[in-house]
C-alpha cells in the first residue's frame, strides 16, 4: 500500500474522530450520523473528502493548541486523543476543565471551532434523543443481584456457567431482541457490558457510561468520562456492605476510573502514564482489592510522520488500590529506556528499544501470585525480546518472574504502510501482536497451562510455571488484521479460537496461503484439532463487510456465542461447530430513545450472558470495518 503522508493522516484523523460513516447497503445511517461524509474506501483511494485543515478552527489549533500536543510536551495528550473526544467534552475542558488557562485566551466562537475541527462533528445546542429515565421500582437496584466472577477483568476464560448464565441451547429458538440502545453519534461500540445490581453496565465512544435497567433498559444514572471507554466495565465481586460498591474502567487517554455503582459517583480518577500516545485498550483486571491497570499506546500510528521522533513508549501494567487509586507499582514491558539509536534520512532522531504494548486484559494467577499479559509488537529497531510475548509479573511488587517471546524481529509501525517513510523500522513487522487476553487452564492430570493466541492464527499452550511452549497449532493465515484478534473461549477441555483473516488486510502485503477466517475449537491439554467452522461468506459484496470472527466468543455450556465481521451474531454448538442461531445486527432497530440505529461489524469484546439475557454491543467503525452504534439486549420467552 503506497499513501503520502496527509491522505494518511487524513484517513487515520477522521476515522478516530467518528466522522467516517459508511453504512451498509440498505441501511441508513444512525441518528446523529452524517450521510454526506465520503467513506473510508474513497479515502484510501485518494477520492475527494472534507479537508480538515478548511474548517474554521484549523488555524485556531494550530496557532494555540499545535505545540503541546503534536508530541512536545511530555503530559499533553496527542493530537489524535483530542479527536476521539466529543466536541462538547473539548468544549468543557477549555471552559471550566483541565485546560481552563488556555482556553481564557479563545473567545467562545474559537472554542467552539477548535472543538468541532478536532471532534470532526459540529456542536449543536440540540441534544440527541435520549432513552427514559427509569421510575419507581425500575430505578431501585437490587443489592441481593451480587456481581458474578465472569468477564473481562475478573476471569479472562471467555466461559459462563449455567449458574449465571441462565441460558442453554434448548432456549436459543425462544430468544428475542427485548431492547436496544443507541450511542448517539457513534461509529464503533467496544465497551464489554457487566451486570449486577439489577442493571446493565456499558461504556461508549463519548465516553458516557451508562447504568441501565435490565428489564426494560431504562436509565438508573449516567456518567461522562472524559474520552471513550472502550475497556469493560469490571464490577468488584467482593464489595462490603461498609464501603461502595465499586466499579472500574479505563478511557482511551489513559485515566483509570472508579465510580460509585450504585449512584455513578466519582470516587477517583488516576492517569497511569505520562507518555502523550498512552492509552488504556484492556480492561483492567481486578483481585483482591487491587487493580492491574495494562497501559498500550497508538505512538505507532504518529511515526507516521517522518519527522516524529519514533519512538518512546514503553508497555506497562499499573497496580492501583482499588480503594483509593493509589499507585503500588509500575512494571514495564521493555525494561531499558529508550535511547537514541540512530537519526533517519531526514535527520530525525530514533529511539529504541520501544513499543511492547499491553493490549489485552492482565490474567491474574492467585495461587502463584502473578500477573499474566501478552505484548504486541516493537516500534524501532532495533527490536528486542519484549516484543509478541507472554510475560509473568509478581502481584506484590510487579518484579518480573518470566517472560517468553513467541515471535522474534518484530517491529513496525504504520510508517511501514507508506512508500519509503524512513520512520519505518527495518523488520517492517509482521506486526502479530499477542492482544487476545491469556487462559490459565488445568488438564485432567493437574498440569496448569496458559492458552495463549496470536495475531499470526497460532495457538499455544505454555507451562505456567516458566512459560515453555508445550504445544503449538497454526489456525489461521493471520496477518495486521488477521488471526487471534480479541479474545479466546474455554470450556473444559475444549479451547474456542476465532479467526478473523480477512481477505484484504490493507496492509500492502502478499500472503502465500488463503485466509481461513471461523471457528475452531481445539483440545486443551493438546492443541489437537477438534473441529472447525468455516465462516459463511454472506457479505455479497458490501463494503468492508469481511465474514471473519475479530472480536472476543464467549461460552455458556453447549454453546458458543461468536460476533462476526459481517455484522451477524451467531451461535456455535460446542459439540460440531453447528450454527444453532444467528440474528443479522446490520438490520435497523428501533431503540429506547425513539431513534431508529443499527450494529455493523463485531469488533472488541464478547456478549454478556446472565440471567437468560444475551448482551452484545455492535459496531466497529474503524480500520475498515463496517460502523454500528448500540447496544443489543435479548431474552429468552419474553
Amino acid at each position: 500500500m503506497t499513501r503520502n503522508v496527509r491522505t494518511c493522516a487524513l484517513l487515520l484523523g477522521l476515522a478516530l474522530s467518528g466522522t467516517l460513516w459508511a453504512a451498509p447497503a440498505g441501511n441508513p445511517p444512525p441518528q446523529g450520523a452524517s450521510s454526506s461524509l465520503k467513506d473510508v474506501s474513497e479515502l484510501s483511494a485518494n477520492k475527494s473528502a472534507v479537508d480538515p485543515e478548511t474548517l474554521p478552527g484549523a488555524p485556531v489549533y494550530h496557532r494555540i493548541c499545535a505545540n503541546c500536543h503534536e508530541g512536545q510536551v511530555a503530559k499533553a495528550p496527542h493530537k489524535m486523543f483530542l479527536q476521539m473526544m466529543p466536541a462538547k467534552n473539548i468544549v468543557t475542558a477549555l471552559t471550566s476543565g483541565v485546560m481552563q488557562e488556555q482556553g481564557a485566551a479563545l473567545s467562545a466562537e474559537e472554542r467552539q471551532r477548535v472543538a468541532e475541527y478536532l471532534a470532526g462533528a459540529p456542536l449543536t445546542s440540540v441534544a440527541p434523543p435520549t432513552p427514559p429515565r427509569c421510575t419507581a421500582g425500575a430505578a431501585q437496584f437490587d443489592l441481593r443481584h451480587r456481581p458474578a466472577v465472569v468477564g473481562w477483568g475478573l476471569d479472562n476464560s471467555g466461559f459462563i456457567p449455567h449458574s449465571i448464565a441462565g441460558l442453554t441451547n434448548k432456549d436459543l429458538g425462544g430468544l428475542k431482541l427485548k431492547w436496544a440502545l443507541e450511542f448517539p453519534g457513534a461509529i464503533r461500540a467496544r465497551s464489554q457490558p457487566a451486570v449486577a445490581y439489577g442493571a446493565v453496565y456499558v461504556g461508549s465512544q463519548d465516553g458516557t457510561v451508562y447504568a441501565l435497567d435490565l428489564a426494560s433498559g431504562c436509565v438508573r444514572w449516567t456518567f461522562q468520562a472524559a474520552a471513550e471507554v472502550r475497556t469493560a466495565i469490571v464490577m468488584q465481586p467482593d464489595a462490603s456492605t461498609a464501603g461502595p460498591a465499586r466499579l472500574f474502567f479505563g478511557d482511551v487517554i489513559a485515566h483509570a476510573y472508579a465510580l460509585d455503582a450504585l449512584t455513578g459517583k466519582l470516587l477517583w480518577s488516576v492517569k497511569i502514564d505520562e507518555h502523550p500516545n498512552a492509552t488504556v485498550t484492556g480492561t483492567p483486571a481486578y483481585h483482591a482489592g487491587v487493580l492491574y491497570v495494562p497501559v498500550s499506546s497508538l505512538e505507532v500510528t504518529s511515526a507516521a510522520d517522518p519527522k516524529y521522533e519514533c519512538c518512546k513508549f514503553r508497555g506497562a501494567v499499573v497496580a492501583l488500590e482499588a480503594a483509593s487509586g493509589t499507585v503500588r507499582w509500575k512494571a514495564y514491558t521493555v525494561a531499558q529506556e529508550p535511547r537514541v539509536v540512530r537519526t533517519t534520512s531526514q535527520g530525525t532522531r530514533v529511539f529504541a528499544p520501544s513499543g511492547a504494548p499491553v493490549w489485552g486484559s492482565p490474567t491474574v494467577d492467585a495461587a502463584r501470585g502473578l500477573l499474566y499479559v501478552g505484548t504486541g509488537d516493537n516500534y524501532s529497531s532495533p527490536a528486542d525480546d519484549s516484543s509478541d510475548a507472554v510475560m509473568a509479573f509478581h502481584l506484590q511488587d510487579g518484579a518480573r518472574a518470566w517472560s517468553r517471546q513467541l515471535s522474534h524481529g518484530d517491529a513496525w509501525n504504520v510508517a511501514c504502510m507508506m512508500e519509503k517513510n524512513p520512520n519505518c523500522p527495518e523488520e517492517n513487522g509482521p506486526d502479530v501482536d499477542v492482544a487476545a487476553s491469556i487462559i490459565p487452564y488445568r488438564t485432567a492430570s493437574g498440569r496448569e497451562v496458559l492458552l495463549v493466541g496470536q495475531k499470526n492464527g497460532v495457538v499455544y499452550g505454555l507451562d505456567a510455571d516458566a512459560g515453555a511452549v508445550l504445544w503449538k497449532q497454526r489456525l489461521g493465515r493471520g496477518g495486521i488484521q488477521g488471526g487471534i484478534e480479541f479474545g479466546m473461549a474455554a470450556e473444559d477441555s475444549q479451547l474456542f479460537v476465532p479467526i478473523a483473516d480477512l481477505a484484504d488486510g490493507h496492509d500492502g502485503r502478499r500472503y502465500d496461503s488463503p485466509p481461513r477466517p471461523g471457528l475452531y475449537a481445539l483440545d486443551a491439554e493438546t492443541g489437537a484439532a477438534r473441529w472447525s467452522a468455516p465462516a459463511p461468506d454472506v457479505c455479497a459484496g458490501r463494503k468492508f463487510c469481511d465474514p471473519g470472527i475479530a472480536a472476543a466468543v464467549t461460552a455458556i455450556p453447549g454453546v458458543i456465542f461468536a460476533g462476526h465481521m459481517d455484522g451477524w451474531l451467531r451461535a456455535y454448538d460446542t459439540q460440531t461447530g453447528k450454527v444453532l442461531w444467528q440474528y443479522d445486527a446490520n438490520k435497523p432497530v428501533r431503540t429506547l430513545s425513539g431513534t431508529t440505529a443499527h450494529g455493523g461489524s463485531f469488533g472488541g469484546p464478547g456478549p454478556m450472558v446472565r440471567d437468560g439475557y444475551l448482551i452484545a454491543t455492535s459496531g466497529y467503525g474503524l480500520y475498515f470495518h463496517m460502523p454500528g452504534n448500540v447496544l443489543l439486549v435479548f431474552a429468552k420467552g419474553r
